[in-house]
């Protein structure tokens, strides 16, 4: 039999098809740009409550420089470290395909940048456009070191939803009086749970409703009936946060730079590291309004800073007598700070903009515990017992308390054949299985330590469910996956039930995260595919758990060829 020959003659219809794909193909990379930066770490004096502190800033700036940037765009950020502290920079959200080396996490991908050090990220962005945000991934760094990283599609490409007359990023904050690096250092020495922010911030100010702060509140003008785009990033440290505007509806369109189904609200939830895009239109009486974010706070019996930060959204036609100072705006109407079912009605409202490719046929199926622990102390009346009847505080996955290493990072061991660095026997469920949201035995309190990853192989479909537990107490942990998103299929109150909750997963339409809460005494599943080789780390961004050991990592083992591989390390990698 003769093979098949396929024949395309020049100008004709099939060559014009392939001409013009390809063409089109060339103009996507001709369009994109390389975008330098230099970051400077540096200590900063900073006035905020009557005071000025210095705080550790990206070139001086609180927040920090916004990078703006096209999808297709690279970037490439020289760090150069002038603090007193060890630093790594974390791009959140970016997926850094088959690039760890660029993403940050210190002793994960690489090993701190050290005073007086640099080091230089380089990294594309592909197929992702919206907002995400960067920060310290260092300690309590990130708590002055973050700024926004937005996204806008490719030239020509426009949104999937009405162009806005202007856009504002909102970058949602908390402020201590006291160095964090320094409320962390007595919490880890103590035991005991860290001291909470004075404030809250909006772009880094806390709004008139604090001492000494009415003149440098945010004001962001508006024409009447004019829309714009909020940019809404949760940046604090500790604090999921209620979000809302004074009289004004928000049409959700995006969250984790991902685009929704638009959902029109008046209150949205937003867990640290999470982002939130809203449309609003300026369609009421022309006057001020705040813009307000206080805590959603799902810990029982818990500390937590329960202030209220503010800016001021102001009709630039509003009505003001000469000489006389402007009217008090007018404040929203916030949920009670414990009110999980409006947070609840908000996350599970959210959906994709249609039907989405969710994995189906499962590889690998995964439940972890996620919560807080209590270690037992030999001496429980001491300065570094003052937990709960003299313990210190832990945090584990699994029963598992993930350390970080100290003399090299995971990727470095990993792609240098170093051993007894880490080892790949993260149980996969639970060591002891037990009524998770019950009465939990004190004897499952304690959990094990150890720096354990778990191994997947390249392309496998991955099914998690991470269930909240009662141990200490229930919360809702926001939980952060490095170099990847994911598709919420499911979350429930109560024990996950793997016998009949899938049945209610939503497989159509879920919406896709980076980050995700668990529901206080509650479970939710998330799937994705392993197509993202290297380590990637797990965490609660809440840094206040990160820092007691609520991690993990996944292993990404290479695939076929070049294409599924790890990209070489850079030369400048810092060493430790």
């Amino acid at each position: 039999m003769e093979a098949f020959k396929l024949s395309v003659k020049p100008w004709s219809p099939c060559f014009l098809l392939g001409f013009f794909a390809l063409l089109a193909f060339l103009a996507s990379f001709a369009d994109a740009e390389t975008h330098y930066h230099q970051f400077v770490v540096q200590q900063t004096p900073i006035t905020r409550l009557c005071r000025t502190r210095n705080r550790i800033t990206v070139n001086g700036q609180f927040p920090g420089p916004a990078l703006e940037v096209r999808n297709g765009d690279s970037l490439v950020i020289r760090v150069i470290n002038s603090a007193q502290y060890n630093i790594t920079m974390h791009w959140h959200g970016i997926r850094q395909l088959r690039n760890p080396w660029a993403d940050g996490p210190e002793y994960v991908t690489q090993c701190p940048i050290q005073p007086g050090g640099t080091y230089t990220y380089r990294f594309t962005i592909i197929d992702q456009e919206g907002t995400l945000w960067w920060h310290a991934h260092s300690r309590w760094l990130r708590a002055t070191v973050y700024g926004a990283l937005i996204i806008y599609p490719r030239l020509g490409s426009p949104y999937p939803f009405p162009t806005p007359k202007r856009e504002f990023p909102i970058l949602l904050g908390e402020w201590w009086d006291r160095n964090p690096m320094d409320v962390l250092r007595q919490a880890q020495f103590t035991g005991g749970p860290p001291n909470v922010s004075d404030a809250y911030t909006i772009n880094g100010q806390p709004g008139d409703l604090y001492r000494c702060s009415s003149r440098e509140t945010v004001r962001i003008p508006v024409d009447t009936k004019e829309t714009i785009l909020l940019r809404i990033i949760n940046s604090a440290l500790n604090q999921e946060l209620f979000f809302a505007i004074a009289n004004h509806q928000m049409t959700v369109v995006a969250i984790d730079a991902l685009y929704t189904r638009p959902l029109t609200t008046r209150v949205i939830m937003i867990g640290p590291g999470q982002t939130t895009d809203v449309l609003l239109t300026a369609d009421q009486t022309p006057a001020r309004y705040y813009l307000a974010a206080r805590a959603y706070q799902t810990a029982m019996n818990a500390a937590f800073d329960n202030t209220t930060t503010t800016a001021i959204l102001e009709y630039k036609d509003a009505s003001c007598k000469k000489g006389q100072p402007a009217p008090r705006p007018i404040l929203p109407q916030l949920p009670a700070f414990n009110d999980t079912a409006t947070a609840t009605a908000f996350t599970t409202a959210l959906r994709s903009p249609s039907r989405v490719n969710v994995p189906t046929n499962i590889d690998v199926s995964l439940f972890f515990t996620v919560g807080l622990g209590l270690n037992n102390c030999p001496r429980p009346n001491s300065p570094r017992c003052q937990g709960p009847n003299g313990t210190r505080f832990t945090a584990s996955m699994n029963n598992v308390s993930f350390i970080f290493p100290r003399r090299t990072s995971l990727m470095q061991a990993y792609y240098q054949g170093i051993p007894g660095v880490f080892t790949t026997d993260f149980p996969p469920v639970p060591p002891v299985q037990f009524n998770y949201t019950g009465n939990v035995p004190r004897g499952l309190w304690q959990p094990s330590t150890g720096t354990k990853l778990y191994k997947l192989r390249y392309g496998s479909s991955v099914q998690l469910v991470l269930q909240d537990t009662s141990i200490v107490s229930t919360e809702d942990h926001p939980m952060h996956l490095h170099g990847y998103h994911f598709y919420v299929v499911g979350s429930g109150f109560g024990n996950f039930n793997p016998q009949t909750d899938p049945a209610r997963f939503n497989l159509v339409d879920p919406p896709q995260r980076n980050t995700v809460g668990t529901p206080p005494g509650g479970w939710v599943a998330i799937r994705f595919i392993a197509d993202n080789p290297g380590i990637w780390l797990m965490h609660c961004h809440l840094d206040a758990h990160l820092v007691l050991g609520l991690a993990m990592a996944f292993l990404v083992e290479n695939g076929a060829g070049q294409l599924q591989s790890v990209v070489a390390p850079p030369v400048d990698l810092p060493r430790c």
